[in-house]
């Protein structure tokens, strides 16, 4: 009797080793980071407000468009990937804008709406940035200028990295202002060898200070991440000269697309990214491959993301979330200019809440909210 039991416990066990090991062998399909148990770190979770979405839709503004010398209607196609900053108490939104002119399927200039609540937003008549008769011209025509994101100096000076569209290549762009309307341009981010290099998508390493998002030093430089495929990085004395990292006279890759995962296809910089008290938290835009990507999103999906990075040595990667925390599940999310996206651009702490927003399938302007603010360091 004793040794049919044994014999049993030995099968149970041996039959559990195979199961666990089958089971192992399901989630190791996906390739990744040795990911920490604790996500804690992350900025979660992130709730859309379903009764307000999409926050901000094409419009009838108009305004002469200095290069074409003739009136535009330059938001009438689209509106998406915003940037947002508070300022006055009031949700300040810099958006990506498109007309239907021209043969890039319209040229982009970035607007400004205004909101005392973070969800019912006033628009300016016209652009506040826009390609124009300038020495940048040759960058920014006729694709035009998209995707801005902002932060702060500790001056008080708002910071925008932006994209620059001639219709062959995307460049990282910057440009500067003291109240959000005029903007001073400053040319391209990556210069010498890599002034032609594709690149955009800047998000700057910075702090929260009450309902401000602050560039931040370490080690004496401010730190960028940039790129849309992998990421990579830049530094600066100054937030207006930057040099790129580099490795073996290559461009420093800090974060990769994974195989089998949402993010399998490429990585694109969402918000700044954010010191906290575990280290810098940067959200993400992954896309999905149409090989060896997420068998359970659609083919060319846009998720969002978050990693950890040390705050010490900001290109190294700490953790990574192993699920998208956002999808696109809504039907604005799901179908228009460029299907199945929800591509995060703009987060601002607002009255005590993280307000998250986000461009949905290249067309329309959406927001998701966290309640209350528990990461982030305020001082």
């Amino acid at each position: 009797m004793m040794q049919r039991k044994a014999t049993l416990l030995s099968g149970l066990f041996i039959g559990f080793i195979l199961f666990t090991a089958c089971q192992s062998s399901k989630e190791n399909t996906k390739e990744s980071l040795n990911h920490a148990a604790d996500t804690t770190w992350a900025i979660l979770p992130f709730n859309k407000v379903d009764s307000m979405n999409p926050v901000l839709l094409p419009g009838e503004g108009q305004f002469l468009c200095p290069i074409r010398g003739k009136i535009v209607k330059w938001e009438e196609k689209d509106v998406f990937n915003p940037a947002a900053v508070v300022r006055d108490d009031k949700v300040y939104m810099l958006y990506r804008a498109e007309d239907e002119i021209g043969k890039h399927a319209g040229t982009s200039r970035i607007g400004l709406a205004i909101s005392d609540d973070g969800l019912r937003f006033s628009r300016m008549p016209e652009p506040v940035l826009y390609p124009s008769e300038d020495s940048l011209k040759k960058y920014e025509w006729e694709g035009g200028i998209e995707d801005p994101r902002v932060v702060e100096s500790a001056e008080g000076n708002y910071v925008m990295t932006y994209t620059a569209y001639d219709g062959k290549t995307a460049r990282l762009l910057l440009a500067t202002s003291r109240d959000l309307l005029r903007w001073t341009k400053h040319g391209t981010v990556l210069n010498g060898k890599y002034k032609d290099t594709w690149s955009k998508s800047g998000a700057i390493v910075a702090r929260r200070q009450g309902d401000r998002i602050i560039a931040e030093k370490i080690n004496g430089r401010y730190w960028m991440y940039f790129g849309d495929t992998d990421l990579f990085m830049a530094t600066s004395e100054d937030l207006i000269h930057w040099l790129p990292l580099e490795e073996n006279g290559k461009l420093k890759s800090v974060l990769k697309p994974r195989k089998n995962y949402f993010d399998s296809r490429l990585v694109e910089s969402g918000p700044f990214a954010l010191v906290t008290e575990d280290g810098i938290v940067l959200i993400y835009n992954g896309m999905n491959a149409e090989e060896g990507g997420d068998p359970d999103l659609p083919t060319g999906a846009y998720c969002a993301g978050q990693a950890l990075f040390d705050r010490n040595n900001p290109s190294r990667v700490i953790d990574r979330l192993e699920e998208p925390f956002m999808i696109p599940d809504r039907e604005y999310e799901t179908k228009g200019q460029v299907n199945q996206v929800c591509f995060l651009e703009g987060m601002v702490p607002f009255h005590n809440n993280w307000f998250l927003f986000y461009g949905t399938a290249d067309s329309k302007i959406a927001v998701a909210v966290k309640q209350g603010i528990t990461v982030g360091q305020d001082r």
